[in-house]
């Protein structure tokens, strides 16, 4: 990659890449840091010229810089590539300073303007935006969170839930018992809260069904019987005839 550089009075103003003006990095690489030992070397003082032994000690730090920025590419590739098929949580900052997160499946990795990429659904994010990494239970719990709360916003509001409304709550009631322990906290105390309130509704409901059906019960053994102390009667009464 070319370098191009302004040099105003022995100091270099501006460098910037001959294949991409539109990006500036904030960090001093490894051309810029030759560009500078070139313009030491172009405008020195010729009465008090640099020594040897500094030369030499700078393109020492100069070959460290390059070492060290190789030694970073490479583990940024290694981490990244650890990420392909993994489903990451990404976390991105917009010019006007507005926070953006998306959870997605990385596809691949790319190493472009000097930094790794993870693509997700074919954009592609740095590694740095990268903020979550989640396994297989994390996807789980959070799915099966997601559905209950989704379900228990459909359920009939509390103080207004009848005998219709009794399968519908039971089949949330249900989602919930079948969570473990760690899919649980997945879930807001006022899902919670929430959920025992219809669980009381629920038990109120059921114990005024049976409640029901025993007067009912009642009801009919008292007509039986009844009948059977009329009918009792009236044979009475044929054989005193």
């Amino acid at each position: 990659m070319g370098v191009a550089a302004i040099v105003e009075d022995g100091k270099i103003t501006n460098a910037t890449s001959t294949t991409s003006t539109k990006e500036k990095s904030s960090t001093l690489g490894k051309d810029d840091f030759l560009q500078l030992l070139v313009a030491q070397m172009q405008y020195q003082d010729p009465l008090e010229p640099t020594s040897n032994t500094e030369y030499i000690a700078q393109y020492a730090t100069f070959s460290e810089v390059e070492q060290i920025q190789n030694m970073s590419k490479s583990m940024d590739l290694s981490r990244a590539s650890s990420l392909v098929g993994q489903t990451v949580q990404i976390t991105s900052t917009d010019d006007s300073g507005r926070e953006t997160t998306k959870m997605g499946k990385v596809d691949y990795v790319k190493y472009e303007n000097g930094k790794a990429m993870v693509s997700i659904d074919e954009e592609l994010y740095s590694l740095d935006d990268v903020t979550y990494v989640c396994d297989q239970d994390y996807l789980t719990a959070f799915g099966l969170a997601q559905t209950l709360v989704s379900d228990l916003a459909k359920l009939t509001k509390v103080e207004q839930v009848t005998a219709s409304d009794k399968e519908a709550i039971e089949k949330v009631l249900k989602q919930y018992d079948d969570m473990n322990d760690y899919q649980k906290t997945f879930l807001s105390k006022s899902v919670i809260s929430s959920l025992e309130e219809y669980r009381k509704k629920l038990a109120e409901i059921s114990g005024d069904n049976k409640a029901g059906d025993t007067d009912n019960a009642d009801g009919d053994k008292a007509d039986d019987a009844g009948k059977t102390e009329n009918g009792d009667k009236e044979e009475d009464t044929t054989q005193d005839v």
